[in-house]
């Protein structure tokens, strides 16, 4: 390698000049820009301990802002479940007259619906009564030839029915 030839002059010459710049850039660091660094590194550690102490100054407001921010969120709170309590109770109780009423009024129609229904069977039972009658006195007639008595098959058609429905 020819950059280190021992026995070239120029190595001499280039050693030396690298060791006086590297002593005047040392000097030039060292009493120039290092001390204005210095000042500024510890003018930012002092102002970052002032932030650290307004940060945990601000921490301990702000945590107590947020205590007193809890117990009235939890007041509040209290105050709603008691408002909703009554409310729902409330609501309960018009829900039960709403449907005592309802119930009053279901009741009435249920009955005139049942009794309706009572005298359209009646009605239907005698009008199958009567069919049944006539039906029957037809086929007697035809069977032997003379027509029974009324009352004896209305006596007859009642007792089969009876005996279906009972």
């Amino acid at each position: 390698m020819p950059q280190l030839d021992f026995a070239n002059p120029l190595l001499l010459t280039q050693v030396f000049w690298l060791l006086v710049i590297f002593g005047a850039l040392y000097v030039l660091v060292s009493q120039v820009a290092l001390p204005p660094v210095a000042r500024m590194l510890e003018e930012r550690a002092s102002a970052i301990a002032a932030d650290l102490e307004r940060a945990r100054a601000l921490k301990a407001e702000a945590d107590a802002a947020m205590a007193e921010a809890e117990r009235e969120q939890a007041k509040a709170r209290a105050e709603a479940q008691a408002q909703i309590r009554t409310t729902i109770d409330a609501a309960k109780a018009e829900a039960a007259q709403a449907e005592a009423e309802l119930s009053k009024r279901l009741a009435v129609q249920l009955e005139e619906a049942e009794r309706r229904i009572a005298e359209a069977r009646a009605r239907a039972m005698a009008a199958i009564e009567e069919v049944a009658v006539e039906a029957a006195t037809a086929a007697t007639g035809r069977l032997i030839g003379t027509a029974p008595d009324a009352a004896a098959a209305r006596a007859a058609v009642g007792a089969v029915l009876a005996a279906r429905q009972g």
